[in-house]
């Protein structure tokens, strides 16, 4: 699943296209690397969301095509949530 989607899916970010320029302007990335929207998000991925002073790091337990608002937070895990 493309990195956009997965945010929107798992509700990180509220839109597509604010994770598609979240991505376009280096804010997210995966396993430590600067990543596109286009990257293919796998289990295990560790994705980090910067906005602002804040950053949330999660890792990606399971990909999912939809979800229901109560499920979306199962789809990850937080491993940390900082304000700068």
């Amino acid at each position: 699943m493309r990195l956009d989607k997965y945010l929107k899916v798992s509700r990180l970010i509220k839109r597509r296209t604010v994770a598609n320029d979240a991505c376009d302007s280096e804010r997210i990335s995966v396993n430590g690397k600067s990543a596109k929207a286009s990257y293919n998000v796998k289990v295990g991925d560790i994705i980090t969301v910067s906005f602002g002073t804040r950053s949330v790091s999660v890792r990606v337990l399971d990909i999912r095509e939809t979800t229901k608002k109560t499920e979306a937070v199962g789809m990850y895990e937080v491993i940390s949530d900082d304000y700068a």
